[in-house]
């Protein structure tokens, strides 16, 4: 099997500057010798967050969401602001879209959300010791939803939870439990 090269940019120009998201196109070198262009949007890293209660239950929001025209179950998620940290970012979403304190905080993972078109970055926490309060968020309807681990499971697939990072935090929050 031969090596994966590369690609090599020979030009780069943004051809959209939005409020959150910028469009890039670049002109590129090929290991072939050939060119061609990629489209690029850009995006700044993101969270999102498995909140788990103390009695088991997890924490969802369901959101309209414009792209998917529908409203889907998610796991909590947001941008980090300027100056912040993805754990800072992580415990003021949690207050703006579920009202929830965290108590503690653990890496699950972090991935590229859809590398062939964005950049985008999403760092996958767990939270837990939550402390009920009241939710924040002014620019969005969010309904808070809470379910169980095998209830959460099950509707992975299923068309009101068809986000991938709902599902991959979902997964991975289940497969770090087998060892418990």
């Amino acid at each position: 099997m031969s090596p994966v090269h590369a690609e090599t940019t020979e030009s780069s120009e943004v051809v959209y500057s939005g409020r959150l998201i910028n469009v890039r196109k670049d002109t590129v070198r090929l290991a072939n010798g050939k060119t061609t262009e990629r489209e690029i949007v850009m995006h700044p890293a993101v969270i999102g967050v498995v909140p788990v209660l103390d009695d088991g239950r997890i924490v969802f929001v369901r959101q309209y969401r414009k792209s998917a025209e529908q409203a889907l179950l998610e796991i909590p998620a947001g941008g980090i602001d300027d100056g912040e940290t993805p754990e800072e970012a992580t415990r003021r979403e949690m207050v703006e879209e579920t009202g929830y304190r965290v108590g503690s905080l653990e890496r699950l993972s972090g991935f590229f959300t859809s590398p062939g078109y964005t950049d985008e970055y999403m760092y996958l926490f767990l939270a837990t010791d939550l402390e009920p309060g009241e939710a924040t968020e002014e620019n969005d309807e969010i309904e808070v939803e809470l379910l169980s681990l095998d209830d959460a499971l099950a509707r992975i697939g299923s068309k009101e939870m068809a986000d991938a990072k709902t599902q991959l935090g979902l997964l991975l929050y289940a497969r770090s439990r087998q060892g418990t």
